[in-house]
């Protein structure tokens, strides 16, 4: 062994060092894992197909569309993470008909004023994970995620107490959302 495959406490890990510092969220794990994490294989198991079916505040669902909906992530990288999914259960962008695109686009849009509106975030992250290799953990439901972003909004909550600093629960960050969705000036 020599001075550079050795740590200062031992052996270094596997794998080439690529210079990239990591930020773990073990919170995260149980859905990783499975404990949490849903079936998505057809529209009888899938949560994307089941929460339209429920009420708006079990659901967590913020506003509903003639073809899409926006809903809070149930595992939250922030407060206000949001899911924008069309009521058809597709796997892919490509997939929707341009009427279905067009309004996913506008809740994108909606979703956006409304946060910015009730939660006064900095920035945003906007994504889709198209297919499990692409990390979309529900993969057979296309789903748009807008994650609002503040200054300094990663802690080390996660990894020195395994827990995540959301500091309102996730039915009042939907009532204060939802409150504003629909407000002219948003």
């Amino acid at each position: 062994m020599t001075d550079q495959s050795a740590g200062q406490c031992g052996p270094r890990p596997p794998g080439n060092p690529d210079g990239f510092e990591r930020l773990w969220v073990p919170h995260r794990m149980a859905y990783v894992d499975g404990d949490a994490r849903p079936a998505d294989s057809t529209p009888e198991d899938c949560p994307f197909c089941a929460a339209p079916q429920r009420d708006d505040v079990e659901a967590l669902i913020v506003a509903r569309g003639e073809r899409v909906y926006a809903l809070l992530n149930l595992f939250p990288y922030n407060p206000g993470h949001m899911l924008i999914c069309p009521y058809r259960h597709v796997p892919d962008l490509n997939d929707l008909d341009e009427a279905e695109a067009g309004e996913l686009m506008a809740f994108s849009r909606q979703a956006i004023r409304a946060i910015r509106r009730a939660k006064a975030p900095r920035g945003f992250n906007l994504g889709m994970n198209q297919g499990a290799v692409a990390g979309a953990g529900i993969s057979a439901h296309l789903h748009q995620h807008v994650v609002p972003r503040w200054t300094g909004d990663s802690n080390f909550f996660p990894i020195v107490a395994h827990s995540r600093a959301l500091p309102e629960l996730l039915g009042a960050t939907r009532a204060a959302i939802a409150a504003v969705w629909e407000d002219p000036e948003c």
